[in-house]
This record gives C-alpha cells, structure tokens and sequence, in this order.
C-alpha cells in the first residue's frame, strides 16, 4: 500500500510540470478570451465594457451560422472520412513488413507537410484553367462535370474538405495501429479457436477492444475539425461571398482585419461552446452504441 502511495506521489510530481504549462497556455487563454468577449476592444485603445452586446450579436449574425453551417460539413466530412479510412488502412497495415511500413510512412507524409503548402498544393490541383481535377475529367471524357471547384458555391465546400481529410489521416492510422497492436493476442488465439473470422473477429472482438480509442479518435476529430483554418484561407481565404467562410475564418476576419478583438474573442469562446456541445452528443451517441454492444 505505500508503495503504491509513493508510486501515485511520483506520478502527480512527473505531470504537474506538463500540467501546469497546459494551464497557462491553453486553458488561463479560453477563459481570458471569454472575458475579454464583454468588451468593445479594438486591440489598441481602452477595452470599454459593454456587457453581452458581442455574443449577442454573433448569433445575430447570418454569417455567423452559414460559418456553423459549413464547418459541419467539415465536421461531418472529417469524422465519417478520417475515422474509417484511417481505421481500415490500420487493419491492413497492423503487420510490420517492408512494404506496409511504406505504405504507412505514405499516409502519414501529409501530416508533416506544412498546412499552408497543402492548400497551396490543392488550390492548384482544382484550379479550373491548368489543375489536374478538370484535365483528368476531360481525360476521361467527362468535360460537363469540370468545373471552378473553389468558385461555385454548390460544390466548394466538399471540395476544400478533402484536402482536409487527405492532410489529417495519418495520426488517426498510427493512433489505430498502436490500439489493435495492444490486443492481447490470447484473446485473439481463443476467438480463431471458438471459430471467429473475419468479420466476425472484426466487430465482436476487435472493435470492442478499440472502441475507447475510437471515442477519442472521434472527439481529436471534432475538435480539430472546427479549428480548420490554414488549408481553407490559402485556397479561399473564406470566400466567394463567404460561401466557404468558417468559424475560424469567420474569428480571424473580424479580429484582425476589423481590429474588433473583443467581437473575436466572442466568437472565439462561441466556437469552444460548439465544440463542447458536439464533443458531448458523439460521446452520449457512441456510449449508447457501446452498451447495445458491437455485434451485427
């Protein structure tokens, strides 16, 4: 029992280094911008007090929900295309061989690649006059379906949201790999020998066994989903006429653009309220999920 009292004290001394950097950088910030949403501030004079009239108006903003509106199709797009694309590659990949790891070091480059040169890469790649998306349809014979990816506010939003599911795969792949590689391989050996395979194996055993770390997989996914911000302002910088505004474009546009810093700091604090909300719904939703059990 004291040796567990001193391993428990050597744990909390090992990580309040850590915790306390995360305070002072990332949560003292949220409830200083959340304070600083009172105020009518421009970043250089005297913030001047002015109660609710900043969080009133963000919701009193039609850009505002059309910036919601799209970063749920981020949303959307990134849970239901990271998530099951980077879990079906770890299944494939979970071996070590040669060839697998390069694969795995190929899904994993864009992740390192600068977010500003990806949406540079992509803005090329759907430019209407020289990209490869227009020259590879009319390759094919489909010249109807070319079109200004980015320009027409019909199909702009899907299309800036693959770049971001492209950029983002990797670490829910190695995230995947680590979590079916720590299946205890007992398990494994008397689900083969009660004759579970394939898809059997794969929702009765397997999932179940990573379901904690789909949990987190998918909240890194919202959360980071709705700071989505550098690959969409380099290929749009938020428009044509805000058709592909978004909360973080929406946040940086009004404060350092307008100088409004308490209006940004409004939205800003609307954004992590957000972010809670749907964290909270896909947590209830796939806690449900888990007690009505995995099987098919």
């Amino acid at each position: 029992m004291q040796d567990i009292l001193k391993a428990k004290h050597w744990i909390i001394i090992s990580l309040l280094p850590a915790l306390l950097l995360y305070t002072f950088i990332v949560i003292v910030p949220i409830f200083w911008s959340s304070y600083y949403g009172f105020f009518k501030w421009s970043g250089m004079n005297e913030p001047s007090f002015i109660g609710w009239a900043n969080y009133l108006e963000v919701v009193n903003d039609p850009i505002f929900w059309r910036a919601l509106k799209n970063n749920m199709i981020i949303v959307v797009a990134s849970v239901f295309g990271q998530v099951p694309i980077a879990l079906l590659l770890a299944l494939m990949l979970r071996q070590t061989t040669l060839f697998q790891r390069f694969v795995r070091s190929a899904v994993f480059l864009p992740t390192v690649i600068s977010t500003v040169v990806v949406g540079l890469i992509w803005g090329y790649i759907y430019n209407p006059e020289f990209g490869i998306v227009n020259a590879l349809l009319e390759m094919i014979g489909l010249e109807s379906w070319t079109r200004a990816w980015l320009s027409d506010p019909d199909v702009n939003m899907y299309a800036v949201s693959i770049p971001i599911i492209w950029n983002y795969i990797g670490p829910y792949l190695i995230i995947f790999i680590a979590a079916i590689q720590n299946i205890p391989t007992e398990i494994e050996d008397a689900a083969k020998m009660d004759g579970a395979n394939g898809f059997r194996k794969l929702f009765y055993i397997t999932l179940p066994m990573m379901w904690t770390t789909i949990k987190v997989a998918v909240v890194l996914c919202i959360s980071g989903s709705l700071k989505a911000f550098d690959q969409v302002f380099v290929m749009t910088g938020g428009g044509p006429a805000q058709s592909t505004e978004l909360l973080a474009t929406y946040m940086y546009n009004n404060t350092f653009m307008t100088y409004r810093y308490g209006y940004g700091s409004a939205v800003s604090t609307m954004i992590i309220i957000v972010s809670l909300i749907l964290i909270l719904i896909s947590q209830i939703l796939m806690k449900r999920k888990e007690e009505k059990g995995m099987g098919i």
